[in-house]
Order: structure tokens, then C-alpha cells, then sequence
């Protein structure tokens, strides 16, 4: 819930916001304010959908939603990432243009403006700095981006008013841009590896694997699936070759996922000499035959 009304918060904030810095930046004529100004719509706008997915991916498990809604949040945050990649090139492209057409830039008005900036964006990132959803990380990134794009602002009107410098401004909304735009890419691979189930990325599965086989009572493990449905929740399915079936067994099992962040798993106990018809381990089959000549 805390997280919900903070993001309820930025949400108002980035949009009142953005239409001051909007006004702003046309008055004192600074195109990289104006582009921090279409940034930070679309970070509202981004933080509206972000809201509104990350309410639904909280939904229980239905039977429509077998896993539940939790990939959600990951559209959530797919559909910001691309808004994001599209606003940096509009940027990018403003930029060139101011650059051939300079114009004049009321520099007192703009760093008045980038000292707001600084502040209003530093008290965001404080509101979502606990975020855990790769949503409300996303948001937080925005924010924290923000106030670094502030500060460039900032440091840059500061130099335009001492030197005159015309082009600091869209070179800086330039720099912005880029730094958007990149950011947005990595965000985006994130949401397709959940999407693509990618093992999670700081799981090592054949240490899993080793570590299962440890366990008492143990005799190999195949078939190990692991997928995550928002970066946090892991699920895993894995075939267990046991010298016994007992309950005992798969909870030792579980725990040991456990540590692995896998938070359901579902285990196929077989005994040793089932023929397991998926296993491409060729002893265990020629073992499990050999079994079956006994029984002739």
C-alpha cells in the first residue's frame, strides 16, 4: 500500500510539474527545459500506467490468471520504456534544429527554474525509493535521472549566463536524451527476458542443480525449468530421482529453493528405476531397461 500511495504522489507531482516547467521553459526560451518538460509528462503519464498495472498485477490468482496478475507490471513497464525511447529521438531532433536556429534565452529565469527543478525531483526520488517491482523501479530511475538532468541544467544556465554559450542548452537536452534513451533500452531487455522466460538473471541453475543433489536421499535432478513472473517472484517445475518418497524429502527440497528466491515450486518425485520418457540421459535409460529384463 505505501508503495502505492507514493506512486499516487509523484504521480500528482510530475504532473503538476511538468506543465509549470512547460510555461517555464517557453518563457525564459530554454530548450532543454522544454525537454525535460515533455520528459516529465511522460514520466507522469508513465507513472499513471504504472499505477494503474501495478494495482491489477496485485490481483489474486484467478482462474483466468492461473499464475496471477503479476506480469502486469511488466507491461507496465514495457509501455514506458517505449514512450520513453520515442520521447528522447523527439528530443533529440528539437534539439538540432535549436542548434542551426539559435534563439534567445532568458538565463536568470532559468536557473530560478532548474533550483525548483532540483528540489521538487529530489523529494520524488525520496518518496519512491522503496520501490520493488521492476515498475517502481522504473519510476524511481526516472526520478533520480530528474534530478541529474536538473542539475546539468542547472551547472549549464550558470555557465550560459557567465559566457554566453548558446549551444550549452540543446546540448544538454541532447545529453538528457541519450541518457533516456539508453536507459530505456536496458529497462526494455529486463521486461523481454520476463517475457521470453529467461532464467532469472543472477541465478546460476547448475548450482541449484548441485546443491538439490546434496540433499539426503537425493539421486539426480533433470528437467529444471526456473522463470520469474516479474524479476522477485521465481517459480520453478524440476524431475527428482529419489531413493524414497517422502514429504520429508520435498521439503527439504523447497527449502533449498527457498534460497534460491524460488518461491513455488512444483517437484516430480520418480523412484529409481522409472524410466523417465523425457530424461536425454541415455545411462539411466539402458539402467531402467536393464530393470525391466529383470522382470520378464
Amino acid at each position: 500500500m505505501k508503495a502505492e500511495k507514493s506512486i499516487w504522489i509523484a504521480f500528482a507531482l510530475n504532473l503538476i510539474f511538468s506543465a509549470f516547467e512547460f510555461v517555464g521553459g517557453i518563457w525564459s526560451g530554454s530548450v532543454a527545459i522544454v525537454t525535460d518538460a515533455v520528459h516529465d509528462m511522460g514520466d507522469a503519464v508513465t507513472i499513471g500506467t504504472a499505477f494503474f498495472l501495478e494495482k491489477k498485477s496485485r490481483k489474486q490468482p484467478d482462474e483466468n490468471y492461473t499464475y496471477g496478475y503479476t506480469r502486469y507490471s511488466a507491461v507496465g513497464g514495457a509501455i514506458t520504456n517505449l514512450m520513453l525511447l520515442f520521447g528522447s529521438v523527439m528530443v533529440v531532433c528539437n534539439a538540432v534544429a535549436r542548434i542551426i536556429h539559435p534563439s534567445e534565452i532568458n538565463y536568470n529565469g532559468m536557473i530560478v527554474f532548474a533550483i525548483v527543478g532540483v528540489f521538487v525531483n529530489l523529494g520524488v526520488v525520496f518518496l519512491t525509493r522503496r520501490g520493488e517491482s521492476l515498475n517502481q523501479k522504473a519510476v524511481h530511475l526516472h526520478m533520480l535521472e530528474d534530478v541529474l538532468g536538473w542539475i546539468i541544467v542547472l551547472v549549464g544556465a550558470i555557465v550560459m549566463r557567465f559566457t554566453d554559450f548558446h549551444i550549452i542548452d540543446p546540448l544538454m537536452s541532447i545529453g538528457v536524451a541519450i541518457f533516456i534513451f539508453l536507459s530505456a533500452i536496458w529497462n526494455m531487455k529486463e521486461v523481454l527476458d520476463l517475457f521470453l522466460e529467461k532464467t532469472p538473471h543472477n541465478m546460476d541453475i547448475s548450482k541449484l542443480k548441485t546443491d538439490v543433489d546434496k540433499i539426503e536421499g537425493v539421486l539426480g535432478v533433470h528437467h529444471i525449468h526456473v522463470w520469474s513472473m516479474d524479476g522477485h517472484n521465481h517459480y520453478a517445475t524440476m524431475h527428482i530421482v529419489a531413493d524414497r518418497c517422502s514429504h520429508d524429502l520435498k521439503d527439504q527440497v523447497r527449502k533449498e529453493l527457498k534460497k534460491y528466491g524460488i518461491g513455488h515450486a512444483t517437484l516430480e518425485l520418480e523412484t529409481e528405476g522409472e524410466y523417465c520418457r523425457e530424461e536425454h540421459c541415455h545411462v539411466e535409460v539402458a539402467f531402467s531397461s536393464e530393470h525391466h529384463h529383470h522382470h520378464h
